[in-house]
């Protein structure tokens, strides 16, 4: 049958749907979008009951925002990294750090809106993900989960065996972050969202599925991971935010 993907729109987060002899949902979008993913799923070959495990790349509002009204949908596993677990139940709460002037001017509209629907959408995660991932054999997925951490510590990466690489927030391609394929506008750890490119790009990911904007293939992002002004500086890391 092969792998088929099917993109769904979640407000302003893009997640997947990967069908092989299994399915998995890869994120789970912004708050009280589990109408629209009821919709757009009944319009692809996939019921909801098919989806056996939600992957969730990192613990931020816009891509674990629904996770606990999906999972009540389709009766799926809910997995999560370890360092990103309290940020999906509610028990930690954080704000992204900027890397960019753009993220600059975004982030105070965003930081006072995060705890709040932080607080409003926790979910609790069942499969709790170290740093040596998880294949996904056991789901019908020919690919493995990543711990690719830099945007969060716990950020999370599936790659198949393909090369398609679904890779939450290590990059941006589409408004209001990025208009074109680049490195993400906000990022905990820079120096470790690009060692965590080196890794997928060793594993042969060759086509990139990213949480904002649209799919591109693996040398889009090339140019943009020699950037050197990208990041803040050290000294800028460690101030008070």
């Amino acid at each position: 049958m092969g792998t088929a993907v099917y993109p769904l729109r979640l407000g302003l987060t893009r997640c997947y749907v990967i069908r092989d002899r299994g399915a998995i949902l890869v994120d789970a979008g912004m708050p009280w979008q589990a109408g629209s993913f009821a919709k757009q799923l009944a319009k692809t070959p996939v019921r909801p009951d098919e989806i056996r495990l939600i992957v969730l790349t990192h613990g931020h509002f816009d891509h674990a925002g629904s996770a606990a009204a999906i999972q009540r949908l389709t009766g799926a596993t809910l997995a999560a990294h370890v360092a990103d677990a309290d940020l999906v139940e509610g028990r930690r709460i954080t704000t992204p750090t900027p890397q960019t002037g753009w993220g600059a001017v975004m982030w105070p509209a965003l930081a006072p809106l995060m705890p709040a629907l932080a607080s409003r959408c926790r979910a609790h995660v069942d499969l709790v993900i170290g740093d040596q991932g998880l294949a996904l054999a056991d789901y019908g997925v020919d690919g493995k989960i990543i711990h690719t951490p830099g945007h969060t510590d716990g950020s999370l990466s599936v790659l198949l065996s393909t090369g398609q690489a679904f890779v939450g927030c290590m990059a941006h391609s589409g408004a209001p972050f990025r208009l074109q394929p680049d490195l993400p506008i906000f990022a905990d750890h820079p120096d470790e969202l690009r060692r965590s490119w080196d890794k997928l790009i060793s594993l042969g990911a060759t086509y990139v599925y990213p949480g904002h904007g649209n799919p591109f293939a693996l040398e889009a992002i090339r140019s943009p991971l020699t950037k050197q002004q990208w990041g803040r500086t050290p000294a800028d890391r460690t101030a008070p935010r």
